[in-house]
């Protein structure tokens, strides 16, 4: 599951803990993008300055992985706009503000408890007292406590979790407890029990739990975290309806108070403000209220879809509604779920609700509460669905396991009307389940298809071994990939050794700036061509005739030094930065090739310089500036610094934009490890100057010519805008 996880996300870098890192580099062998695996310790010693380009609401903010309680984990694609609007809606829901207090045990690897909890907390500004889950799982008391010392108003579980403190919490470990401070208990994530409502509330109001602080919630990774949430300060909303119409044909019929085979489920609330929920038939048409059907929704909150899985995605959006995947129906604008739909096993006509006949099973004696799966296989020989209930069980005494598959058989017969078609007892440990705790249906009738329930796994030295030998082939890939990396690498920068030497005194010396620049335009030819750099030019006919005009481009890569003159039919000067000035060669090399040097860092003397490089540029060749001022390994489009432009508008000359494609990706700013590639050189129309007698200002006129000419840039460069330009002053 986590080599799906990771192969798919294209994940780069694993960041995990040191007791876990070798096992973390064994799977690194399974992932042919993965390249590290750090620890937290070590990514905090590192000298790298972290690099946080500008963000757009719409751009990715994560992918987060669904649970994977009915299939393979996909990845949901969140954007920053998405998670804002599913925070903002909660907030306003549950009218949170700087008041409160959060409390929270759940992992921060869980939707519930990175949005839920901790993004919510932040954005509303409230303290927030973060515990281990750890600590809650050993220890469920730890969280009513916390609760209890930090005056907590806002804390939130899965329905199992308040299912144990009813079940491990006796009166003396809580003595003493106050949680008359507790406003908003979030129940969600996993199917809500009416019992356990009921229950909880009912043992817990002695120590100041009001019934109206538990809230039932309905959400899902597609739709962020939240979809529905009850109002505050009402009581949780528990529906009582006739089992049999249910079952047959999804009519949810109010049942009599005397109804003893009443089905319940509990109220989730209306759906959060901007968003949506329907219930339709298989055919997508819209039922009334009343009616069992597949709960679709959208909103703001709501996924663009799965990442890197098109088939998955496509089953999910139905036109602008998304497949929730669940099965419910509505009362009153609040949704009800009754069970997922591929958990709902449908047996003479009717339909099973796992989760009910789970949560009935465990409270039989000798079987492990939460630890029970219910789910529906075809029998081979009558090519029918059977009912299959896979419990855990301490007991070992076949007479113990007789009474137990009594008990549940008789127990079924008077819930659902039928018995059971096998009870398979198992030890602790062996009913799957998702990270998150949920009862994993699917893996488990996988499990029982091919008769390995209740198998031991197998050894860790030999799963360990099996995945070390599974991962040679990939490692020994992996090694010629990056010894061919190396070899290029070294067979390029040797070139360039090569090519400096031997070109060096050809540039220099002749007295002529054309021969010169014949000769280093042609040195510059050569090596891309035996870099194995294949430059293709578009727009050559923009090029003004005359030299009375300016080259304005972007900067992805050094080699663009290189490039652009190998790729332009013309001869212009450099605009390089004054460093360059102190290495003796460098100096002689690029004023020979009559380079203008510029101060990059004090705006107002780069300006000034600029300004100076303007008074000469009518004077022979073209001046070539650089208007991103520099080089990044970010992929974007900066923005463009103004001297370029306040000499084109001061001095009434051309801007001729340059964009150009591909050499980043070539070699990247910080790397010494080039490859080859394909480049593309877009020369745009010139930019005129502002006409003689133009009443306006230069200053302006530079800032209409620097958008016009980033303008075109962006649009040519293949790259992202990192810093939209402003259109006036």
């Amino acid at each position: 599951r986590h080599q799906a996880i990771l192969g798919n996300c294209r994940v780069t870098t694993l960041i995990t803990i040191p007791e876990a890192k070798r096992l973390a580099r064994i799977l690194k062998s399974q992932v042919p993008s993965m390249r590290d695996v750090v620890t937290v310790p070590e990514i905090s010693m590192a000298p790298a300055e972290l690099e946080s380009p500008p963000l757009d609401k719409d751009d990715l903010a994560f992918l987060q992985y669904t649970s994977g309680s009915t299939g393979n984990p996909k990845g949901v694609m969140l954007t920053h706009a998405n998670l804002l609007a599913n925070i903002r809606a909660m907030s306003e829901t549950v009218k949170a503000d700087e008041t409160d207090v959060v409390v929270s045990w759940l992992p921060l690897y869980h939707d519930m408890g990175l949005i839920g909890t901790w993004m919510s907390a932040i954005y509303n500004a409230m303290p927030f007292v973060l515990m281990s889950p750890l600590d809650f799982i050993t220890r469920p008391e730890r969280w009513l406590w916390a609760i209890h010392r930090y005056r907590g108003t806002v804390s939130a579980a899965p329905n199992f979790a308040y299912e144990l403190c009813l079940k491990r919490l006796d009166d003396e470990i809580l003595e003493g407890l106050d949680l008359s401070s507790w406003r908003m208990a979030g129940n969600g994530a996993e199917p809500v029990s009416p019992s356990t409502i009921d229950r909880f509330c009912e043992r817990f109001a002695k120590y100041g739990f009001r019934r109206e602080t538990m809230k039932p919630v309905y959400g899902l990774a597609e739709c962020s975290v939240g979809l529905a949430f009850p109002p505050m300060g009402r009581e949780p909303v528990i529906d009582r309806i006739e089992r049999d119409p249910f079952s047959r044909s999804g009519g949810a019929i109010p049942a009599a108070a005397d109804d003893t085979t009443a089905l319940q489920f509990v109220g989730c609330g209306m759906p959060l403000r901007g968003h949506e929920i329907r219930i339709v038939d298989p055919a997508g048409v819209e039922l009334q209220e009343r009616r069992e059907g597949r709960v679709e929704f959208r909103g703001p909150s709501a996924t663009s879809g799965y990442f890197e899985n098109p088939e998955a995605t496509a089953k999910l959006l139905h036109g602008d509604w998304l497949d929730s995947g669940d099965q419910g129906y509505m009362v009153g604008g609040e949704v009800f779920i009754t069970g997922r739909v591929k958990d709902i096993i449908i047996r003479a006509g009717r339909n099973i609700y796992p989760s009910e006949l789970e949560e009935a099973v465990g409270g039989v004696p000798g079987i492990r509460k939460g630890n029970v799966a219910v789910f529906g296989t075809i029998d081979p020989g009558s090519g029918t669905e059977k009912l299959v209930v896979l419990a855990e069980s301490r007991e070992t005494e076949p007479a113990a396991h007789e009474k137990i598959r009594a008990d549940i058989n008789a127990l079924a017969t008077d819930l659902i009307g039928t018995p059971v078609d096998d009870i398979v007892l198992t030890p602790p440990q062996t009913v799957p389940k998702t990270s998150s705790g949920k009862i994993r249906r699917a893996a488990s009738r996988e499990l029982y298809e091919k008769g390995q329930v209740g198998k031991p796994p197998r050894a860790m030295w030999l799963q360990l071994a099996r995945m070390s030998v599974r991962g040679i082939w990939p490692e020994v890939r992996r090694f010629i990939r990056t010894a061919g990396s190396m070899l290029y690498a070294g067979y390029v920068w040797l070139l360039c050794g090569v090519i400096c030497v031997t070109g060096f005194f050809p540039v220099v010396l002749p007295p002529k700036s054309s021969w010169r620049w014949s000769v280093f335009r042609a040195f510059c030819r050569t090596l891309t061509f035996l870099q194995g750099v294949r430059i293709e030019v578009k727009g050559l006919d923009n090029l003004p005739r005359g030299g009375n005009f300016l080259l304005v481009s972007n900067h992805p890569s050094y080699i663009d030094s290189y490039v652009v003159p190998a790729a332009l039919p013309i001869q212009f000067r450099f605009v390089a930065k004054v460093e360059l000035t102190r290495n003796l060669i460098s100096r002689l090399f690029l004023g020979r090739l009559d380079t203008e040097f510029v101060e990059r860092f004090d705006k107002q003397r780069g300006i000034a310089d600029a300004r100076r490089i303007g008074r000469g540029a009518g004077d022979g060749a073209p001046v070539c500036f650089y208007a991103e001022g520099g080089t990044s390994r970010v992929p974007g489009l900066r923005s463009f610094q103004m001297g370029a432009f306040v000499v084109a508008a001061e001095s009434r000359l051309s801007v001729v934009p340059v964009a150009v494609q591909g050499t980043r990706s070539i070699l990247r700013s910080g790397s010494w490890f080039p490859r080859p590639g394909r480049v593309t050189v877009t020369v745009g129309p010139p930019v005129d100057p502002p006409a003689a007698g133009n009443p306006t200002d230069a200053w302006t006129e530079a800032i209409r010519m620097r958008a016009d000419a980033r303008r075109f840039v962006l649009a040519h460069c293949g790259e992202p805008d990192l810093a939209p330009e402003r259109t006036s002053a």
